[in-house]
């Protein structure tokens, strides 16, 4: 990895932090329920951001550079397993287990499909 590409990546991974603060606060303050919603979306949409660059990457039309940096770094910046997990803890300690299941299972089904869904339309594209 060269050193430009490394500060490419690290600045990537503190764009896509600072994107997820924004957002998740943004979805705070207009969505009033104990679903952690904000968090919901950001790994969602993330999960089909990085489908489609790896598709991409893999289908030989971006750069593999290109796939580290919006893949690894903004992506890995952006979304939050460790958030979801205290999350989904938090609402068990709250004994809103239906809300939990919701949260731990909705939000890995969620995930897993707009991935395969970043996948099939990087395929549209390419």
């Amino acid at each position: 990895m060269t050193p430009v590409l490394f500060l490419a990546l690290s600045l990537a991974g503190g764009v896509g932090a600072a994107l997820r603060l924004v957002i998740d606060g943004s979805v705070k303050t207009r969505v009033k329920t104990a679903l952690p919603v904000g968090t919901l979306l950001i790994n969602v949409s993330g999960s089909l951001v990085l489908g489609f660059v790896t598709e991409l990457a893999l289908g030989g039309i971006l750069d593999e550079s290109w796939r580290l940096i919006i893949g690894t770094g903004l992506c890995g910046g952006f979304t939050t397993f460790s958030t979801a997990s205290f999350e989904t803890v938090r609402l068990v300690q709250e004994r809103r287990y239906a809300l939990a299941s919701v949260n731990a299972i909705g939000m890995l089904v969620a995930a897993v499909a707009a991935g395969l869904g970043g996948i099939l339309l990087a395929r549209l594209v390419g």
